[in-house]
């Protein structure tokens, strides 16, 4: 008859070391042993980053304030597309399709398809330029016009509401980093720097 086994001890692992088991705490280095090597220049150090990256929550708060706004702009009948449309068409009346589209920021293609709902709402119309036939010409209708204001109103209040507790100073200063941070990832500052860009 054999004898009681004990519990097993650490089991050894494939380097010679012993292996931790699931949960358990890395060893502390034996005096003398070796550590892990510096990062390199340029390179992060290693492990989690001690804070999260400005970066992050620059995207984050970004777009918790345009789903904010979105819904600000949908309680009063329209979108973020409309009403940069909207607010295009008030400064220059009648534009071009291809125009509207730079204006906006977007496809050509994508904006055809808000401008075909907005069409459909009747609050713009469309027609084709008696001296170019390829080019469609967008202009408010009454109709647009009177969302213009709605929306406008949603746009101000939701600006009172996301300046809300800020002095004018303070609204100056991040104005002044926002400023830098861009400027600190645009093409013209990589070109200025040296630097190139990631691939």
């Amino acid at each position: 008859m054999s004898a009681p086994q004990g519990p097993p001890g650490p089991r050894p692992d494939l380097d010679g070391g012993l292996a931790r088991e699931p949960g358990q705490a890395p060893a502390a280095l034996a005096e003398g042993e070796p550590g892990p090597p510096p990062p390199a220049p340029g390179e992060p150090p290693p492990g989690p980053p001690a804070s999260t990256p400005l970066g992050l929550r620059l995207a984050r708060t970004a777009k918790e304030i345009t789903r904010a706004f979105d819904d600000a702009l949908a309680e009063a009948g329209g979108s973020q597309p409309v009403w940069l449309v909207l607010i295009s068409l008030k400064t220059r009346r009648l534009a071009s399709q291809r125009e509207l589209a730079d204006a906006v920021g977007i496809r050509e293609a994508t904006l055809t398809h808000h401008l075909n709902a907005m069409d459909a709402s009747g609050l713009i119309t469309r027609r084709r330029d008696p001296d170019n036939r390829r080019v469609h010409l967008v202009e408010l209708t009454q109709a647009g016009e009177e969302a213009f204001y709605r929306m406008r109103r949603a746009a101000f209040a939701f600006n009172e509401r996301l300046l809300a507790g800020f002095g004018e100073e303070e609204l100056a200063e991040f104005g002044r980093v926002l400023d830098r941070l861009r400027g600190n990832v645009s093409d013209e500052h990589r070109a200025t720097s040296g630097e190139t860009a990631p691939r």
